[in-house]
């Protein structure tokens, strides 16, 4: 009888990985059972979930930093997905842990996100302070076992939803894979978010402190060499996936750096004004108009209560539809009379 690819597959990752790494045949399962594919093993099936699914296609429209950006080369949420999707797969790679796992949680990681975003995660925690506010971990993992394939959810395996939950946040999760992903991801947004600010003009290279360019490197492809090469080294010392700690130092000031001169920068941030007054109004209506939301939504406002079904759709929005919606709620039509 010829082994199926699944079972070679699961053969290989016991022969090749580290004795810490997450194989596929020692999954927790999914939360409904289902038959085996023959084919793929259970992470790389939850990346084909997950990649064809209908929120992860709208993260294409989601912002990352700057809001309706002009320009064709600024990342969105999608585009931030693939990066740290990359860096996670090679930091896997290197410590010979699963790929396909890191891949998985990577690219679910930031599903749950908001439409303009972080503008938009706080003006909806805001409005459900009364309601265990609103946190895009915790609204990635409710997209995937609750709000995909109307209502049933992806059914993804526990470990790539725990990665989910937390690639941010105070828990840690379950597997090293996971871990990466919490570094993955700063390791692509500071990188990155960096490289749109200069093409937005808000920064140039020569502004970057010279204590970060001579430690991390003076480009992105640079800064992203040594902080992967450092994650690298660093953990395959220890149990934990971390960075060591001269870097920390100095990815720390990154940190400070980026906060006052990106993330808090008036000029980048001067439409954020305008978030508030536009998921408020769409909040409010829904809230108001219960029976003007889609019927998904109305369902699971009988479950969950109306607040938060409300918050599931507006969350669900991307910035133009967003928009689109306020300007139908709110803004009146031209008209003439003839």
């Amino acid at each position: 009888m010829v082994e199926s690819p699944r079972i070679t597959r699961q053969n290989t990752e016991r022969q090749m990985l580290s004795a810490r790494a997450t194989l596929s045949e020692s999954s927790k399962g999914r939360r409904r059972k289902e038959p085996e594919c023959e084919i793929r093993t259970c992470y790389q099936r939850d990346i084909d979930r997950i990649i064809h699914s209908k929120s992860f296609r709208r993260l294409k429209h989601k912002t990352q930093v700057f809001l309706q950006p002009e320009g064709d080369h600024y990342r969105t949420r999608l585009t931030h997905t693939l990066e740290v999707m990359r860096i996670a797969r090679t930091i896997a790679r290197g410590l010979q842990l699963n790929e396909d796992i890191a891949e998985a949680i990577a690219l679910g990681h930031d599903l749950g996100h908001t439409p303009f975003g972080h503008a938009g995660e706080r003006v909806l925690n805001e409005l459900l302070s009364n309601e265990g506010g609103f946190k895009h971990n915790e609204q990635s993992l409710r997209v995937v076992e609750r709000l995909e394939k109307d209502g049933f959810g992806l059914n993804l395996t526990h470990e790539v939803e725990n990665g989910i939950l937390c690639h941010t946040g105070a828990a840690m999760p379950e597997t090293p894979e996971g871990e990466i992903i919490r570094l993955a991801d700063r390791i692509a947004y500071f990188n990155h978010d960096i490289d749109d600010a200069v093409r937005a003009g808000i920064l140039r290279e020569m502004d970057i402190p010279e204590e970060i360019t001579c430690a991390l490197g003076g480009s992105s492809s640079e800064r992203i060499n040594t902080l992967v090469l450092d994650v690298i080294n660093e953990s395959a010392q220890q149990e934990k996936i971390a960075m060591s700690p001269n870097i920390t130092l100095v990815f720390d000031l990154f940190y400070d750096f980026m906060f006052r001169n990106v993330y808090r920068n008036m000029k980048a941030k001067s439409e954020e004004t305008k978030v508030f007054g536009i998921l408020n109004g769409i909040y409010g209506y829904y809230v108001d108009n219960p029976d003007k939301l889609p019927e998904d939504y109305r369902r699971i406002s009988t479950q969950d209560g109306l607040p938060r079904a409300v918050s599931d759709y507006v969350s669900g929005m991307t910035d133009k539809y967003a928009i689109h919606v306020y300007e139908k709620l709110f803004v009146p039509e031209a008209w003439q009379v003839r």
